[in-house]
């Protein structure tokens, strides 16, 4: 298993494919782009197929989780998801992704063996999307989760970041919007893993903020026990239909976490805000046997801190943005 010092045990695996995306989201990367991982960087198609089976079969890893930058973007992303859909145990197996190009290969997909997919989304206005991600491709997202629910991609989660004094005020919209259309919503805190360092925690719209304006149209009811889901949830209405805030920085959940990461250049990281990494392309390149690279994750999980200490004066950012470490 990948234990650390403090007991939590790591069974969800998130595995970046690539450090590229086609948005340009103004909470993540700047206008003209980051410089992109050159290819000898990259894990091969094999190697993440490797890592993938070595955390499944020697470390106890349940759920992986493909992201990225945009893991759309992977040319072998449906060979990746058919085999390790084809690995005993078969780990249960989602992508992360910013929804453009889902709708023409959201059916291989699923053929594939994938099993649902989370689609960012932050406004329903198609002017505010071209503002906060610089680009107009609204549409190509809204075909991408019509295709996804057509497929059985479910359940079909919904990601969305709120941007004060750009579409905080659309948090009701968006719930209403998600019901209407069988789509679990999830509200994320905007945090400190943009590629600018710009952010201030003053600007960011908080999980208290978007639950006062949830709640001046929906009753919402906590959910059942969170465990190691990084979403609180509330019924909404009653339910059966729910709502979710991570609020990873006025509320963390690291007490309870249970993920791995590990980026498109094949390092480790015990936590999203780490600073340190441990490198396993070089051992993978190396010839090291499966059991050796399964012991170098151990080890790297092992060290894992308490908390990830937004709350610390001490905090600093980590180098890599959000589109180099995967969510």
């Amino acid at each position: 298993m990948l234990i650390d010092t403090h007991g939590r045990i790591a069974r969800d695996l998130r595995v970046s494919l690539t450090d590229r995306c086609n948005l340009r989201c103004t909470y993540c990367m700047p206008e003209e782009g980051l410089r992109w991982l050159a290819k000898p960087e990259l894990l091969t198609d094999d190697e993440v197929v490797r890592l993938v089976s070595v955390a499944v079969t020697e470390l106890g890893v349940t759920e992986v989780r493909f992201t990225g930058g945009e893991p759309l973007l992977r040319p072998g992303l449906v060979g990746i998801v058919e085999r390790c859909a084809a690995l005993a145990p078969r780990p249960r197996l989602s992508l992360t992704t910013n929804g453009i190009g889902l709708a023409r290969t959201a059916e291989a997909l699923r053929a594939a063996g994938l099993d649902r997919v989370n689609v960012s989304l932050d406004t329903l206005r198609p002017e505010v999307f071209r503002i906060l991600t610089r680009r107009d491709r609204h549409h190509d997202v809204i075909a991408g989760l019509d295709a996804a629910r057509a497929t059985g991609l479910l359940p079909v989660k919904v990601n969305s970041v709120l941007m004060r004094g750009v579409n905080d005020d659309e948090a009701p919209d968006l719930l209403d919007w998600a019901l209407r259309h069988d789509y679990e919503l999830r509200f994320i805190e905007q945090m400190p893993l943009d590629a600018q360092h710009g952010w201030q925690r003053g600007d960011m719209v908080t999980a208290a903020e978007i639950l006062e304006r949830l709640g001046a149209r929906f009753a919402l009811t906590p959910d059942a026990v969170r465990g190691s889901a990084p979403a609180e949830r509330w019924l909404v209405d009653g339910g059966p239909a729910r709502v979710g805030v991570i609020a990873s920085v006025t509320r963390p959940f690291c007490r309870a976490c249970d993920r791995t990461r590990l980026t498109a250049d094949g390092q480790v990281r015990d936590c999203l805000f780490a600073r340190e990494e441990s490198d396993l392309r070089t051992a993978l390149r190396s010839g090291a046997s499966d059991q050796d690279i399964a012991g170098l994750w151990r080890t790297a999980m092992w060290g894992k801190k308490a908390g990830a200490g937004l709350d610390d004066a001490s905090f600093v950012q980590p180098e890599r943005p959000m589109s180099a470490i995967g969510g």
